[in-house]
Parts: C-alpha cells; sequence; structure tokens
C-alpha cells in the first residue's frame, strides 16, 4: 500500500471535502491533521524532502571558510563557504562511521572527523585518511561528504534535499515576480530570533496568513494599525500566496525608527507586503524592514521557529542601530507570544475525540487556500 493511501484511511474523503467546500461553505480540517504520526512522516516525504527550504542569509557567511553546521529536519548539515566564495551544503556525517564533522559556526580551512581523523575540504571533498592506501580498491573521490542542493535567491539561502529536485528558477518564479520590489540583495541581517512552540508547523504558519485574529488578539499591540480586507490576496496554485494591505511599522508606536527603505520612497509608510511559500516561509515586509520566518517540525505537536529580521545597508550606519534594533525585536517577541498562547491551546484540543472543525469566516481566504491545496497534496486531487 502506497504512503498516500495509508495517511487517505486516517482523514475521510468526507471530512476533506468540507474544507475543499468553497469558502461560505467550508469547515477546517480534522484533528489528525495537527496530531498524527502517520500523517507527520508523510509531510516529511511530501514536503519537506522535496522542496526548496529557507535556511539563512549569505551574509551569515561573509569569508572563505566561513560555516555554519546545525540540525534541520533532524538531518545533520553543514553550509559553508570555500575559497572561491561558493557556498556549498552537504552532510555532517563522516563517510567512515557516520560521526559529525564539525559543531556550531565558525571558520576554518577544513573540517576533520573528531573520532578517525579523516579530514574534508570546504567542498566537502575527502582530503586526508589514514591508513586507508591498504584497504582494497578504497577511491576518495567516492568519499566526499555528501551533497545537499544549495541555491541563493536575492541574498537569501535555500537548499533542497531531493536527489534531483525542480529548478530553482522554477520554485522562486512568483517569489521573484511579487517580490524583487523589496531588493533583499541590497538588505542585511540584522537579528535572528529562535524560539520553539508546543504545536504542529502548520499551525504558526496558518496562524501568520490568520488576519481574521489580528483585531482581538492583537487590538493593543499592531491591530489598530492593520487594514486588510479579501480582495488583497494573490493565491498560487502551489498553496502558496502573496497579500498586499496596509500595516504600520513593526514599533511600538507604529513609526520607523529608520525611515523609508531607499527603493520604497514612493510607497505610504502603511506599505505591507507578505508571501507564503510552501512549505514552511513565510515572509513580511513593512516600509522599513523585510523579515523572513521558517517554522521547522520538531514532530507532530512540536515546532522551532527562526525569524530572520533584515535592514537595507544603509540604514547599519544609524547612530544607536543596534539599540533601534532591539526595538523592533523586543516588539515582534510580544506579538509572537501573544500568537503562542492561542496556538498551543489549538494544539492542547486537536487530539480530543469531541473537537469538531469550524466553519470558516470569509477572513479565512487565506487559510482556506493553504489547507485546501495541502488537502490536494496530501491525500490527491478530486
Amino acid at each position: 500500500m502506497s504512503a498516500q493511501m495509508k495517511v487517505i484511511q486516517l482523514v475521510s474523503a468526507a471530512e476533506i471535502g468540507k474544507t475543499r467546500a468553497e469558502l461560505s461553505q467550508a469547515r477546517h480540517l480534522p484533528g489528525e491533521i495537527y496530531t498524527s504520526p502517520q500523517l507527520y512522516e508523510h509531510e516529511m516525504h511530501e514536503y519537506f524532502e522535496r522542496e526548496w527550504l529557507y535556511v539563512g542569509r549569505v551574509e551569515q557567511f561573509p569569508a572563505s571558510g566561513d560555516y555554519e553546521a546545525r540540525r534541520v529536519l533532524n538531518r545533520p548539515i553543514i553550509i559553508s563557504r570555500d575559497n572561491t566564495g561558493a557556498l556549498h551544503a552537504f552532510y555532517n556525517m563522516c563517510r567512515h562511521r557516520g560521526v559529525e564533522v564539525a559543531e556550531g559556526r565558525g571558520n576554518t580551512n577544513f573540517f576533520k572527523c573528531p573520532y578517525h581523523g579523516w579530514s574534508y575540504d570546504l567542498t566537502g571533498k575527502l582530503a586526508g585518511a589514514a591508513y586507508m592506501k591498504e584497504s582494497a580498491g578504497f577511491n576518495p573521490a567516492e568519499c566526499r561528504l555528501r551533497h545537499i542542493h544549495l541555491e541563493t535567491w536575492r541574498g537569501n539561502i535555500f537548499i533542497n534535499f531531493a536527489a534531483e529536485p525542480r529548478p530553482f528558477a522554477q520554485a522562486m518564479s512568483e517569489f521573484e515576480k511579487d517580490f524583487a520590489i523589496l531588493n533583499t540583495e541590497q538588505c542585511q541581517l540584522a537579528d535572528v530570533t529562535c524560539m520553539q512552540l508546543d504545536c504542529n508547523w502548520k499551525f504558526f504558519h496558518e496562524n501568520l496568513m490568520d488576519y481574521y485574529h489580528v483585531g482581538v488578539l492583537h487590538v493593543k499591540t499592531f491591530g489598530a494599525r492593520f487594514s486588510w480586507t479579501p480582495d488583497n490576496l494573490q493565491l498560487k496554485e502551489d498553496g502558496g500566496l502573496t497579500m498586499r494591505y496596509a500595516a504600520a511599522p513593526s514599533t511600538p508606536d507604529g513609526k520607523s525608527l529608520f525611515g523609508k527603505a531607499p527603493w520604497l520612497e514612493h510607497e505610504e509608510n502603511s506599505f505591507a507586503l507578505t508571501g507564503f511559500m510552501p512549505p514552511n516561509l513565510t515572509m513580511f515586509a513593512r516600509i522599513d524592514m523585510v523579515k523572513f520566518i521558517v517554522a521547522w517540525p520538531l514532530g507532530p505537536d512540536k515546532c522551532e521557529v527562526f525569524i530572520y529580521l533584515l535592514f537595507p545597508q544603509e540604514f547599519f550606519s544609524h547612530p544607536d542601530f543596534a539599540e533601534k534594533v532591539a526595538v523592533y525585536r523586543e516588539y515582534q517577541q510580544v506579538i509572537y507570544e501573544e500568537d503562542r498562547s492561542m496556538i498551543e491551546s489549538m494544539q492542547r484540543n486537536m487530539a480530543l475525540p469531541f473537537y469538531e472543525p469550524g466553519r470558516m469566516s470569509v477572513m479565512e481566504k487565506p487559510i482556506h487556500h493553504f489547507l485546501s491545496k495541502y488537502a490536494d497534496r496530501m491525500f490527491g486531487k478530486q
């Protein structure tokens, strides 16, 4: 039995059909979508092992030899910049016994396994393996660290775990069309915030596209300085979306501490733009900054969120730049803590036998699109 057939049996076609219905008739998906280990494993295969995934910024690796070792989807990976300036990604597993050859962030000339001393250059090529000449047929060229596809778009780094991923230009075509105006290649990373939540990874991104709750939950933070209607929404065939609306800069008083980005001088101060790229990238833009947000699954009911805060390069010379960035960081944290309380509450109740998915509002058009396309991909189109 195929993996898709197995997950289809977990949720009835009738339940899925209620979500696929027209928005005025639709219901949310059942709780199993957020709690089932079997569905979670199928998501890993269907989405995360096939799609281009956002992992950071090129300026996090400014010099030759810069690297970062981290775990993504419980896979140990290394991203490094070689002596020609090219970026690479590969599995952080020695080809001898699988020991991790690097940890943390730093700068190096090579990676060396701490167990038996096998060493690799910055491209992942095996550079040395003591006492292996006597091993019949041993070929160093076949023992490079396993390659992971890596590409960049306007200063942003993406990786793909598939053996033959779909072309990167194709994957980024909608983002390029809608968000080239943000000139993120002329921005720099000012801050990275990491937080863990006790909720399914989808809940986090659904919350970011849920404008139904803004005027209620966030009324004391930014809700009163926010204006959106479903007419502002562009739906993408793969489940992605683009939204343009009106919102104040992300500060406590709604006023920018830097002024407009140079390429947005013609826009109103209320300029706001959001994009979602499946499976787990949400982008927010305001008149003075851009945020890339990813939620990495840690299991059906846990996720780890990274928030990358970017500003135009010109802003980095402003007096008290670090203090001003701290205002944006601390304000966003207040907002995300408001969200945490709600989405963790939803998660706790998804596994209860008496949970019944509720009807959708016209203000939930983005979520309706996301969940309908998710159902198509996970359970097959009907």
